[in-house]
C-alpha cells in the first residue's frame, strides 16, 4: 500500500500475525476496527461503518467501540464464534518518539475467556483439544477461567464422540494434517455449533508435549497425575496448553494440576439422551426453565452451580461413592437450622474459582481483590457452621479447610474499601500501607490545598469577584477570567488561552506548585500500581490454596442445596445397590410435579428386575402420560447416582451404567436424514451398545413407516432386549401397537401395564395411573379432539373408524374405509344388492385362509378382525 500512513502500515503488520481473529486497534480511548473486520464487526455489533481518509480514491473502511465497554463487544464476537485479538499502546505515548509502539497483548477466543461478563456463572467454559493416532482417539480439555483441566483417551471413536458432546465445548483444536480424516469430520459432525482451529503438526509432538506438561506442573514425570502410561491424550493436552499459551500469554500458575480418567468411570449419558431428559434445556424452546438442573439447582455459588453440572454430567457408579453423598445430603437434611444459616454464610461467596484465575493471570482489579477478601472473612464462620456434621464428605471438608487468614489480612492492609476500576489512577492502596506513598499523597494534597486557597486570594488582590481556577489535562491549571474583567488583570498574569467569554492565565507560582501536585500525582499513580502488583503477586503465589478451598466451598454448596431440594420437595433417600433391581413407589417426575399447576400430578409405582419384570411394554392414549412415566424413571436413576434423594414414597435402585432413550419422532433435514432413518440410527445405537447394566427407554418405534413394518420392527426391537445374551436388558417401552402385549405370552419377563383412562359420555378422561395389564385402545380421535380438530373432522373420522373396526370390504365389494352416509341417498329408490350375512363372510374368509403360511401374530391379527366382523 504505497501511500499507506505510518498508522495503518503499523496496523496490517500487526492484522498480518492474526489473520482469523478481528483485531482490536487500541487509538487513544477507542479500539478502531479497519477494513474488512471493520464491515464484520459493524455488521454482528450494530454499529456505525465509516471511513477513514474519505477523500481518498479507496477511503479505508473503519467502525470503534469506546475501551470502557469493549468486554460487551467482544462478548457479542465471541457469541458468533470469531476471534479478537487486543491490540493495546505499549508505551507512553508522552515518552514515545514518533509512532507509539502498539502490540497484540492476548487473544480472546471462544475457549480462551475469562471475562465474567462473558461467562455463564453455572457453566465451564471448556477449550477441547482432540488427537488421534493408530487407532487411539485423545481428548484434552481446559477451562481457564477456573484452572479445570483434565484428560482421557480411549480407542473407542464412538465414546470418545459422546464424551465431546457431553463436555460441549465452544472451541476444538485438531491437527491441521488429520481436517481431512474420518475421524476429525465425526468430531466436526458431532460438535457442529463449535468453532473448530487447525494448528500445526508440531503443536501435537509427543514429546514436546510432554515437555511442555512437566513444565507446567514442574514434575519429573505424569506418573502422579495417572497419565504417564498415555500417548495420544497427553499428545492432546500439549497442545491444548502452547494454543493458551500463544493466546493468553502470561503464567498459568492456576493450572497446577491436570485430571486423568476414563470414559467408564461413570455413567454414559449421550446425546440423545440428554436432550430426551432435558437434563439442561427444553426440547421444545431451549431454554434452561423447565430442565432438570433448572429445578434441583438449588446452589448459591458460581462454583457450586458449575459442580452440581459436573455431577449431573457425570453420574458415579461407584455405589460406596453415591452412598457416601446421599449420607452427607441426608445429615444436612436433618439439620434445618443450622443447613439454612450455612446456606445464608455460603450466598456472601464470591467465585473464588474464576477469581483465582484472574488473579494468577494477572487479570484482575483491585475491586477483584477485595471481593476474594470478602469472600474469605465468611470461611471462619462456614467452618464453624460445619463444625456439628459427622458424615464422611463433612469430615473431608473439614481436614482440607484453610481460612485462608494471611491473605485477607495483606489485603485489608493495603487495598481501600471503594478503589476505582482503572488501575493506572491511584486510589487504590489504603493510607498506611507504605511510607513513600504516604508521603507523595501529602505533598500532592498540600499542593492542592495551596491551590484551592489561591482562588480567593487572587480576588481579593484583583478584585475580580468571578475569578477562577481550574484544570484540564491539555493545559493543567489556570486562571480565568470573563472578558468584562480582563483590564483588572496584573501583569504578571500571562496568557494561556483566549475563549469565547474570557481569558486563561497562569503565573510562576501555579506553574511551580502545579509541577510539585502533578509530579507527586504522576509518581503516586504508578507507585502505588507498582505496589498492588506486589500484592496481587503475593496473592497468586497462594492460588493452590485458594483453588482447593473454591473446591471444597462447591462441594459444600452441593450437599446443602441437594438437601434444601428434598426438604422443600419431599424426596427421598434411594437405596442404591448392585443386584440389578429397580424399585420406586409412588415416584414422581421431578420437573413436571414441580412445575405442573392445571392439574395434581399423579405418582405411579414402577418395580422391574431381571427374573419376571424386565421389559416392561407401557399401553394407552395419547396424553395419558406415558412419556412423563417413563422419563421420570430415567431421571430418578440418574438423581439417584449423583448422590440425590428422589421424588417418591420409596426407592430401591440398582445401578445403571447407562441410560438409553428413543424418544418421539424427529429428522435431520440437513443430512438428508428422514424421521424413521432418524430413529432407526438410535435404536441401532441402543441394540448394539446396551449392556445388562443399562436402562433402555423407547417411547414410540416404528412410526416413522407402514404400519406392518413398524410393528415388525418394534416386535423384533423388544424380542432382542428380552433375550440379549440369555440375559436380557431392563426396558420401559411405551408403544401404541398394541399386539406387542401379546410378547408377554411368549417372553417371560415381559410385562404388560396401560396407563388407566375413564370414558364418560364419549369423553376420555386421563387419570394418569399405570395398572397392570393391557388396553387394546389409543382415543386418538377423543386426544383429537381436546386438540381442537374441527367437530367435523372428529365427527368424520369415527365414523371412518367404525368402518375400519367393521372389516376391510363392505357387501358392494367398496372398502369400507371410503364408505359415506350419502351413498345411501345414491341408492335410495334403487333395488339394493343382496348382502351376505356376517357368518357367510366370515365362512368365505377362513375358507381363504392358508394356515400353513400364517405367523401367530398374522393368525391372531385376523381372528381379531373376524370377531369384529360378527359383533358388529
Amino acid at each position: 500500500m504505497a501511500k499507506a500512513t505510518p498508522m495503518v502500515r503499523q496496523y496490517l503488520s500487526i492484522k498480518q500475525r492474526y489473520p482469523d481473529a478481528v483485531l482490536f486497534f487500541r487509538m487513544g480511548d477507542f479500539y478502531e476496527m479497519f477494513f474488512e473486520d471493520a464491515k464484520v464487526a459493524s455488521r454482528i455489533l450494530e454499529i456505525a461503518l465509516t471511513s477513514r481518509n474519505k477523500k481518498d480514491e479507496k477511503p479505508i473502511p473503519m467502525c470503534g467501540v469506546p475501551h470502557h465497554a469493549a468486554q460487551v463487544y467482544i462478548g457479542r464476537l465471541i457469541e458468533h464464534g470469531f476471534k479478537v485479538a487486543i491490540c493495546e499502546q505499549v508505551e507512553d505515548p508522552a515518552k514515545a518518539k514518533g509512532l507509539v509502539r502498539r502490540d497484540v497483548v492476548r487473544v480472546v477466543t471462544p475457549g480462551v475467556v475469562l471475562d465474567t461478563e462473558i461467562l455463564d456463572a453455572k457453566s465451564n467454559n471448556f477449550l477441547l483439544a482432540f488427537c488421534a493416532q493408530q487407532d487411539r482417539y485423545g481428548l484434552a480439555h481446559l477451562d481457564i477461567s477456573t484452572g479445570t483441566f483434565k484428560v482421557t483417551e480411549s480407542d473407542q471413536l464412538d465414546a470418545v464422540l459422546d464424551e465431546c458432546r457431553r463436555i460441549q465445548p465452544p472451541e476444538v483444536l485438531a491437527p491441521r494434517s488429520d481436517s481431512e480424516q474420518s475421524c476429525t469430520k465425526a468430531l466436526i459432525g458431532a460438535l457442529k455449533e463449535a468453532s473448530v482451529t487447525y494448528l500445526d503438526e508440531g503443536a501435537f509432538d509427543a514429546k514436546s508435549a510432554r515437555r511442555r506438561l512437566l513444565r507446567q506442573f514442574n514434575t519429573h514425570s505424569l506418573e502422579g497425575f495417572g497419565c504417564d502410561k498415555w500417548r495420544v491424550g497427553i499428545c492432546a493436552a500439549g497442545a491444548l496448553l502452547r494454543y493458551v499459551d500463544e493466546t493468553c500469554p502470561g503464567d498459568l500458575g492456576h493450572v497446577t494440576r491436570i485430571v486423568s480418567y476414563s470414559l467408564s468411570d461413570f455413567m454414559v449419558i449421550d446425546e440423545t439422551t440428554r436432550i430426551n431428559l432435558e437434563l439442561f434445556e427444553t426440547v421444545r424452546t431451549g431454554s434452561k426453565r423447565g430442565s432438570l438442573f433448572d429445578v434441583i439447582d438449588h446452589t448459591v455459588t458460581p462454583m457450586g452451580g458449575r459442580k452440581l453440572r459436573a455431577w449431573l454430567q457425570y453420574p458415579l457408579l461407584d455405589v460406596e461413592q453415591i452412598r457416601k453423598r446421599l449420607d452427607a445430603v441426608e445429615e444436612a437434611r436433618e439439620k434445618f437450622q443450622a443447613r439454612r444459616s450455612l446456606r445464608k454464610a455460603l450466598s456472601g461467596i464470591y467465585d473464588l474459582e474464576r477469581l483465582n484465575g484472574k488473579i494468577a493471570l494477572d487479570r484482575c482489579n483491585a475491586r477483584d481483590l477485595l471481593s476474594l477478601n470478602l469472600s474469605i472473612k465468611k470461611l471462619p464462620e462456614i467452618r464453624l457452621l460445619i463444625d456439628g456434621y459427622t458424615g464422611r464428605l463433612f469430615s473431608e471438608i473439614k481436614e482440607g479447610w484453610d481460612d485462608l487468614s494471611d491473605i485477607g489480612n495483606l489485603i485489608d492492609e493495603a487495598i481501600c474499601d471503594d478503589p476505582p476500576l482503572t488501575l493506572h489512577d491511584g486510589g487504590i492502596i489504603r493510607p498506611g500501607f507504605d511510607h513513600q506513598l504516604d508521603d507523595l499523597v501529602r505533598t500532592s494534597k498540600e499542593g492542592k490545598e495551596w491551590i484551592s486557597r489561591l482562588e480567593n486570594r487572587e480576588r481579593k488582590a484583583t478584585g475580580i469577584n468571578t475569578l477562577k481556577v481550574g484544570f484540564n489535562k491539555v493545559f493543567g491549571y489556570y486562571i480565568e477570567v470573563s472578558k468584562a474583567h480582563t483590564k483588572s488583570v496584573p501583569a504578571h498574569y500571562v496568557r494561556k488561552q483566549t475563549l469565547v467569554g474570557g481569558e486563561r492565565y497562569v503565573t510562576d507560582d501555579l506553574k511551580t506548585y502545579e509541577s510539585k501536585v502533578l509530579g507527586a500525582e504522576e509518581k503516586r499513580a504508578r507507585l502505588e500500581y507498582e505496589l498492588f502488583c506486589g500484592v496481587r503477586k503475593k496473592v497468586a503465589d497462594s492460588n493452590c490454596r485458594i483453588r482447593k478451598m473454591a473446591d471444597l466451598i462447591a462441594r459444600l454448596d452441593v450437599l446443602v442445596a441437594l438437601a434444601e431440594l428434598a426438604e422443600q420437595n419431599g424426596y427421598t433417600k434411594p437405596v442404591v445397590h448392585e443386584n440389578g433391581s429397580l424399585f420406586l413407589k409412588e415416584s414422581r417426575h421431578p420437573v413436571v410435579d414441580k412445575l405442573m399447576t392445571v392439574e395434581r400430578f399423579v405418582p405411579n409405582t414402577i418395580q422391574m428386575d431381571n427374573t419376571s419384570r424386565q421389559v416392561i411394554i407401557v399401553t394407552g392414549p395419547n396424553m395419558a402420560g406415558k412419556s412423563t412415566v417413563l422419563r421420570q424413571v430415567a431421571l430418578l436413576v440418574l438423581m439417584a447416582q449423583i448422590g440425590s434423594f428422589v421424588p417418591a414414597e420409596e426407592a430401591s435402585i440398582g445401578i445403571v451404567d447407562r441410560i438409553f432413550t428413543r424418544v418421539g419422532a424427529s429428522d435431520n433435514l440437513a443430512e438428508g436424514q428422514s424421521t424413521f432413518l432418524v430413529e432407526m440410527q438410535e435404536t441401532a445405537n441402543i441394540l448394539n451398545s446396551a449392556t445388562e447394566r443399562s436402562l433402555v427407554i423407547l417411547d414410540e418405534i416404528g412410526r416413522g413407516t407402514s404400519t406392518f413394518d413398524g410393528l415388525s420392527i418394534a416386535w423384533a426391537v423388544a424380542e432382542y432386549l428380552h433375550d440379549w445374551k440369555n440375559h436380557g436388558i431392563k426396558t420401559l417401552f411405551a408403544t401404541h401397537y398394541h399386539e406387542l402385549c401379546d410378547l408377554a405370552l411368549t417372553k417371560a419377563r415381559v410385562k404388560n401395564y396401560n396407563v388407566a383412562v375413564k370414558e364418560w359420555n364419549e369423553e376420555v378422561i386421563f387419570l394418569r395411573k399405570l395398572v397392570e395389564g393391557s388396553t387394546n385402545r389409543s382415543y386418538g380421535i377423543q386426544v383429537a379432539r381436546l386438540a381442537g380438530v374441527p367437530a367435523e373432522v372428529v365427527g368424520r373420522a369415527k365414523e371412518i373408524l367404525r368402518n375400519i373396526e367393521a372389516g376391510e370390504f363392505d357387501g358392494t365389494g367398496m372398502p369400507q374405509l371410503g364408505r359415506l352416509r350419502k351413498a345411501k341417498e345414491k341408492v335410495s329408490g334403487m333395488q339394493l344388492p343382496l348382502f351376505k350375512t356376517p357368518d357367510q363372510m366370515v365362512v368365505d374368509r377362513l375358507k381363504k385362509l392358508d394356515i400353513d403360511t400364517l405367523t401367530p401374530l398374522e393368525a391372531l391379527n385376523k381372528l381379531n378382525e373376524l370377531k369384529k366382523l360378527l359383533r358388529d
